[in-house]
C-alpha cells in the first residue's frame, strides 16, 4: 500500500490484515507522510519505505514491485476496504486467475462522495467501451496480482495507476475478475483533488487503453 498522512486508520487496517491472514503477510508500505503514519505501521510489523511525495501512482508501482510473494495484494490504509475479504481474493487467484479486483460500485458504495459514485462509473463506461469489455470498477484500490503479471507490464501513469492495473493485464489477455466488495466511510482525509484527479484518471485511462489497442495491432 501506498500511504501518506493516515496516522487515523493505519492501525486499524494492519491489525486487520494480521488478523485475516494468521500474521502470514508481508505489508510493505511506501510512505512519504509527515504524521505518525510510518512509526505505526512499522510498529505494527509492517516493512515501511520512506519515498518523497511524488503522487498515487508513484507509491503504488513501489508497493506492488518490492514484494517477492507469488501474489501481491493492493489495499489503501483509510479503512474503507474490507479485510476480511482477503480470503476471497486468494481463493480466486489459486483457482487460477491472474488478477482479482474489488467492484466497490457493486454494493452501491454509499459511503463514496456522490460526486465521485459517479466519476468512477463514467470511468468504468469509458474503460469498458475503449476495451470491448466490460468492466464495472476501474479505480479500486483493492485487488490482488500475480507477481509475475506485474512483473511483466511496463506501468506508466501516476494518478491512473489503478485503472492501468486492470486494463493493461486485461487487453493483453491475462485472466481478470472481478468481485463485489463493501466500501466503508474514509478515516481521515481525503487526499485527491476530485476535479484535477479525475481529469488525470480520464486521460490516462485513454492513453492506456489506445496504447494497448495499438500494441494489439503490431504483436
Amino acid at each position: 500500500m501506498g500511504t501518506y498522512n493516515e496516522e487515523a486508520a493505519i492501525g486499524t487496517v494492519l491489525d486487520d490484515i494480521e488478523r485475516v491472514t494468521d500474521g502470514k503477510a508481508e505489508v510493505v508500505c511506501i510512505d512519504g507522510s509527515d504524521d505518525r503514519t510510518p512509526e505505526i505501521a512499522r510498529e505494527k510489523g509492517a516493512t515501511v519505505v520512506e519515498q518523497e511525495p511524488q503522487g498515487y501512482g508513484v507509491a503504488v508501482r513501489e508497493a506492488v514491485l518490492t514484494p517477492n510473494r507469488p501474489v501481491v495484494v493492493t489495499t489503501d490504509c483509510d479503512d474503507t476496504y474490507p479485510m476480511d475479504a482477503l480470503p476471497r481474493f486468494l481463493e480466486k487467484i489459486n483457482e487460477g486467475y491472474d488478477v482479482v479486483s474489488g467492484d466497490r460500485l457493486y454494493h452501491g458504495a454509499d459511503a463514496m462522495p456522490a460526486f465521485n459514485r459517479f466519476g468512477n462509473h463514467a470511468f468504468a463506461v469509458l474503460a469498458s467501451a475503449l476495451m470491448g469489455t466490460r468492466v464495472h470498477d476501474t479505480t479500486t484500490g483493492m485487488r490482488a496480482y500475480r507477481r509475475d503479471v506485474l512483473q511483466d507490464v511496463v506501468w506508466t501513469t501516476n494518478t491512473a495507476l489503478s485503472a492501468e492495473l486492470l486494463i493493461r493485464p486485461a487487453m493483453r489477455g491475462y485472466d481478470v475478475v472481478e468481485i463485489p466488495i463493501t466500501y466503508g466511510e474514509r478515516a481521515g482525509e481525503t487526499k485527491l483533488d476530485p476535479i484535477q484527479g479525475g481529469w488525470e484518471i480520464g486521460t490516462g485511462i485513454l492513453r492506456v487503453c489506445l496504447e494497448e489497442r495499438g500494441r494489439r495491432l503490431f504483436d
